[in-house]
């Protein structure tokens, strides 16, 4: 076996550094809001020009149009990564609602909504969680009644990411009133214009509202803009849950976080020693190091899966809840490496990094319980992926009377 890269690799992994080096000044800043800035869309477009995001999207749907390949897509993301550059746009819209057309959207929903949403020129929302239905998703009540070519929405959805700012939603709505709880559901899109749509911020512990409610009153909603078929919404929001797990694990999003750690704890010092010499510090990378080289193992995993056509089982069932927890792990290491500058946060003169770990840190912690808590990613791997017996019910109050 070979593990060294072949020629035309190494050549591929030159043209790739040449670029990121080329374009280091047009490198997009890091943004506050969810929306993507100018600077982002464009260079959001240069990478899709290159192949460096949207590569095995098709042309025709606005993507590179690349064949999948493994060691290229591997290449890409360990240069990215080595150079600190930001790679393409990560969101509900791309790494999402993408993914889930192209596999089950139809032609004309595909031509429609891909290419704007691939560049960041159309924001997405989802629409999923409701108050009373969080972690039991299938129990939502939001309903779409039948009015001919349209469906009349009311209800409400909770925790909903980014719909202040956002275009379009993807929403979970229960047509089929008489059918079980995971019938019965359909997945539709909409402008969040629609007349009788209303969005409430949510402030969070990071001092900015990335949450919102969302009301729905009399929303009218053409039926061609449901994806999959009419109460199959639950087959289709699993499609688009296995890539929000994806995302929010990235394995290359933690490398270049692991980077830009080492980097911190080389520059900081204690009496005039770098943290890196520490033996306390220094345990504490290398032992995120190796879980990063771990999720990193586990993506060239979930590729080669992926390539091949086959399931990617437990593989894939990890993600999330390991993912998440190892950013915010990473984020507490960076914090405590700035010593009482770690504290410094929405400006000052002493401010690292603008404060970006401190904003990772708090949510990142978020991202441990949205889209779906530690808890529930636990028993989803030991039942699904270790075939464990399912965890036992409450007895209801009625029969634990009698």
């Amino acid at each position: 076996m070979k593990l060294a890269y072949a020629p035309a690799d190494l050549a591929f992994r030159d043209a790739v550094r040449d670029f990121l080096a080329t374009h280091a000044t047009s490198w997009p800043k890091r943004s506050e809001s969810m929306r993507p800035g100018p600077d982002q869309i464009a260079w959001q477009k240069l990478l899709i020009s290159k192949g460096y995001a949207a590569r095995t999207v098709p042309e025709v749907y606005g993507g590179y149009g690349a064949a999948p390949d493994l060691i290229k897509s591997r290449i890409i993301a360990e240069a990215f990564a080595e150079a600190g550059a930001p790679g393409g746009l990560q969101n509900q819209g791309v790494s999402m609602l993408v993914p889930t057309l192209l596999e089950l959207g139809t032609e004309a929903q595909k031509r429609r909504y891909i290419p704007p949403t691939l560049t960041g020129e159309l924001v997405w929302c989802q629409g999923y969680s409701e108050p009373g239905a969080g972690s039991d998703l299938a129990a939502l009540t939001c309903r779409g009644e039948d009015v001919g070519d349209h469906f009349r929405i009311n209800g409400q959805k909770i925790w909903t990411s980014s719909a202040h700012v956002a275009d379009m939603m993807f929403c979970l709505v229960r047509t089929e009133a008489e059918a079980p709880k995971h019938a019965g559901i359909s997945y539709l899109i909409f402008s969040m214009q629609t007349p009788g749509i209303e969005v409430r911020p949510l402030k969070t512990m990071t001092g900015q509202a990335e949450f919102n409610e969302v009301f729905f009153t009399d929303v009218m909603v053409p039926k061609d803009q449901i994806v999959g078929e009419r109460g199959q919404g639950w087959f289709v929001a699993n499609a688009t849950l296995k890539h929000e797990r994806g995302m929010l694990g990235d394995p290359n999003a933690a490398a270049a976080r692991l980077r830009a750690i080492t980097a911190i704890l080389q520059r900081e010092t204690v009496d005039g020693e770098s943290l890196i010499n520490n033996p306390l510090y220094l345990d504490r990378l290398m032992r995120l190091q190796a879980r990063v080289l771990a999720m990193e193992a586990n993506g060239l995993r979930l590729l080669t899966a992926a390539q091949k056509g086959e399931p990617a089982g437990l593989s894939n069932l990890i993600v999330k809840l390991m993912g998440c927890e190892l950013n915010h792990q990473l984020a507490g290491l960076a914090i405590d490496a700035l010593g009482e500058l770690g504290v410094l946060y929405h400006g000052g003169p002493h401010e690292v990094d603008h404060g970006i770990w401190q904003h990772r840190y708090m949510f990142d912690l978020g991202l441990i319980i949205g889209g779906g808590t530690a808890q529930i990613q636990k028993n989803i791997i030991a039942e699904r992926g270790l075939n464990l017996p399912r965890e036992p019910k409450l007895a209801k109050p009625d029969a634990v009377a009698r």
